[in-house]
């Protein structure tokens, strides 16, 4: 699989994190990227476009990321949810990987952890 064949989901609150990232992952030929605002849409997104990588923030309004997670893990456990968070993020990386995430980020997303992140989706070993 290559970048160019990849299903990419970015779910933050704040848009601005959204369109950074969505088109820093669109620069690097990803042939799909959809957008949600918070875990109750990045649930539905999910079901709708199976994406291969999901980037997910952890604190949103309505539903939280972990609790997206755990949603998005118990109906497609083989999903390959990333968590990023900016604060706390000692606590909510052991919640995030015990509730089945792939990966954890430090916000700010970096474009080099993104491409790292969408490289190994790409070879199957995230």
């Amino acid at each position: 699989m290559t970048l160019q064949d990849l299903t990419v989901l970015i779910c933050d609150d704040s848009m601005f994190a959204r369109k950074k990232l969505s088109m820093a992952i669109a620069n690097m030929g990803v042939g799909q990227i959809f957008e949600a605002a918070d875990g109750a849409e990045a649930i539905e997104k999910y079901d709708e476009c199976n994406p291969d990588v999901v980037f997910m923030d952890i604190i949103m309004p309505k539903v939280t990321g972990i609790d997206a997670l755990k949603a998005i893990v118990a109906k497609h456990p083989d999903a390959k949810v990333v968590m990023a968070s900016s604060v706390g993020t000692q606590g909510h990386l052991k919640d995030a990987l015990k509730a089945g995430a792939a990966d954890f980020l430090q916000k700010p997303i970096t474009d080099e952890d993104a491409k790292k992140i969408l490289e190994n989706a790409a070879k199957g070993v995230l």
